[in-house]
């Protein structure tokens, strides 16, 4: 009788497994802490349907997890939900390998923040669902500017201020560099954006596919031309790598620099370093070139994909833990733990009853950033298939101006090969 009871018990437990549904997450966020909050998202929504298992995996950083994402799909097993960077929106549509979240089953994206979802509607559909949205912001050590003779109170808001003040940071000879940043292209498409210069033409390819940059340009010179007064001065330092976010946030959290740009995301991971180091941490608004009336940021972040091809039990399940995750009460957790901004109206809306923009001003700099923002092609970014590639270029062409290559040259040769690689891009949809 007992081993009658064991084997039912077994069958039993067979049955369950091979009726459970194995949906795989593959995301970009390697850390304790914000990989640590999408596990604990997974086995929340597991334990609410034994039915379906969620599992996320950390797959690398944005280009290479859509690469690995595409590739993996075109071999027949691919992810059944990819977070896609925002660069990458238009490559992942072209890509033909997902399928619009709003096709999956009706949704109501009506809670969502309109700016964050309108980025993600492309021809109509909302192709997929918004996740981790951000902005580049200044953050700045109070405490050095104090050392230096500055007012930690009045952080810099233009390029000119900027400058004003690493001189005087330069001359205190307090024993750091003034200026720190990644050199990264969704920065100098911000600033494109604050100058209301769509980085490619077409209305920055919403209007139809983008053939040609705007590289050259005014708005264009006059960042690449504060980058090599910077760098001529000695005012600015980074690790040589392109696209270093860790490196970067490493230089200004061991008080190497006074002055750091990054985005919102980093409030968390920055804030905690700052206490430990023992500096007082400031947050502001970016800093735009002068004689600039203030046009808004582009959006950053990801969102999450749903793959083609999957069993409707599959594709359903995804969708309702990309829901799940991005519910009203788990937007706001992840904003107050990471920077993000919380996409959904309703977790903005649990914030304010809640006292957490009293209680966290600096994440209120960068939620205000966002929602004074001008909507406009500018600040709608770019559409681009050929998004990674002509980033690198454009990070590319800051490099060599850091390395004294002229302005002007630099620009022209990363206008030719980005309009190049748009041509490529493009020849294949013709």
């Amino acid at each position: 009788m007992k081993r009658i009871i064991i084997m039912l018990a077994l069958g039993s437990a067979v049955q369950t497994a091979a009726a459970q549904t194995t949906i795989e997450f593959w995301h970009t966020f390697g850390d304790v802490k914000r990989g640590g909050w999408i596990q604990d998202r997974a086995d929340e929504f597991n334990k609410l349907h034994p039915d379906l298992k969620v599992i996320p995996s950390f797959k690398g950083g944005d280009n290479e997890l859509i690469s690995a994402t595409i590739l993996s799909a075109r071999q027949g097993n691919p992810p059944a939900i990819s977070q896609i960077f925002e660069g990458g929106s238009q490559l992942a549509l072209d890509s033909g390998v997902f399928q619009p979240v709003s096709a999956i089953k009706n949704v109501d994206f009506s809670d969502y923040i309109k700016p964050v979802l309108n980025f993600y509607t492309i021809s109509g559909k909302v192709n997929s669902l918004p996740f981790n949205s951000s902005s580049p912001v200044l953050y700045y050590n109070k405490t050095l500017m104090q050392k230096a003779g500055l007012n930690p109170l009045r952080p810099p808001t233009t390029f000119g201020a900027m400058l004003d003040d690493c001189k005087k940071i330069k001359a205190a000879n307090i024993g750091v560099t003034c200026f720190g940043m990644s050199v990264n292209g969704w920065f100098i498409e911000n600033w494109l954006a604050e100058q209301n210069q769509t980085f490619l033409n077409n209305n920055n390819g919403r209007s139809g596919r983008a053939t040609a940059s705007n590289l050259d340009s005014a708005a264009a010179k006059t960042i690449f031309n504060f980058f090599k007064t910077l760098q001529d001065n000695n005012y600015y330092s980074y690790t040589g790598k392109l696209e270093d976010y860790d490196g970067s946030d490493a230089i200004f959290n061991n008080q190497k620099v006074v002055f750091h740009i990054t985005s919102t995301s980093k409030i968390g991971n920055n804030s905690d370093a700052a206490k430990r180091a023992g500096f007082s941490l400031g947050v502001a608004r970016l800093p735009i070139p002068d004689n600039t009336r203030r046009n808004g940021v582009v959006l950053g972040g990801a969102s999450l994909w749903i793959a083609k091809n999957l069993s409707k039990e599959k594709a359903e399940g995804a969708l309702d833990f990309a829901l799940y995750m991005t519910n009203t009460k788990n937007m706001a957790s992840w904003h107050q733990l990471t920077g993000y901004y919380p996409v959904r109206q309703s977790s903005i809306n649990l914030l304010k009853e809640q006292g957490w923009f009293a209680e966290a001003p600096l994440q209120l700099v960068a939620f205000n950033q966002q929602t004074n923002t001008i909507p406009s092609p500018a600040t709608a970014g770019a559409l681009n298939g050929a998004g990674p590639e002509t980033r690198k270029i454009t990070e590319q062409a800051l490099q060599k101006v850091l390395n004294g290559t002229p302005v002007d040259a630099a620009l022209s040769e990363a206008k030719a090969r980005v309009d190049a690689a748009l041509s490529d891009y493009n020849a294949n949809f013709k």
